[in-house]
């Protein structure tokens, strides 16, 4: 079924703006963009540093692959145009999160380059902090706890991101980080740094 896009329709402007929000909490909204192969600890590293962030008294909030695909994104499958129209609705709620004064944690395997380009041009400079998660495929799956590698491997899931679909790296992330050696403190901490120089959040005391 083929429906029209909607015409008469205007962009509201609200009367607190995400100045007056960041005015109010003291720091920044940002959209961290957690990629990297299943496995590689996007959403293990993103719900750390959200737990980091909260123990700060800062506005966070995770948005996690799996999560989104139990409701936003249900209706979508592993194809190429499923996988860019998933990070294209995420890319817009990212975009919600950011004016609403929040730092939005968005962990997903996003494979490809263009559709991560067309996230962070949704919004200014400075505001899009990608994290590449950069544990190499060895390790990825031999931390498979859910068996997916295998099951790719075997032919049992097509399209799969690293065996039958491919990854493309980041080229000039924010920050890439070895989540296959370093200890997850370490990982966070890196985060925290960099939101910190960056004047996301407050500096540690």
């Amino acid at each position: 079924m083929t429906t029209s896009r909607a015409t008469n329709i205007v962009w509201h402007h609200s009367a607190v703006d995400r100045a007056a929000r960041a005015h109010q909490r003291g720091h920044r909204s940002a959209i961290l963009w957690f990629t990297g192969l299943s496995g590689a600890g996007k959403s293990t590293l993103a719900n750390a540093v959200n737990s980091a962030l909260f123990e700060q008294g800062l506005s966070c909030y995770v948005l996690d692959g799996d999560n989104v695909r139990h409701g936003l994104c249900s209706d979508l499958g592993f194809s190429d145009a499923d996988r860019e129209e998933n990070i294209r609705r995420i890319g817009e709620v990212a975009k919600l999160f950011l004016d609403a004064g929040v730092v939005v944690l968005s962990a997903f395997v996003s494979p490809f380059k263009a559709d991560r380009r067309r996230a962070r041009a949704l919004v200014g400079a400075g505001d899009f902090v990608e994290i590449h998660c950069a544990a190499n495929l060895a390790v990825c799956e031999g931390r498979d706890t859910k068996g997916l590698y295998a099951k790719a491997r075997a032919g049992a899931i097509k399209e799969f991101t690293g065996i039958s679909s491919p990854y493309e790296e980041p080229e000039a992330p924010e920050l890439r980080i070895d989540t296959g050696d370093q200890t997850l403190e370490a990982c966070v901490r890196d985060v925290m740094d960099y939101l910190a120089a960056a004047g996301i959040i407050p500096a540690a005391p």
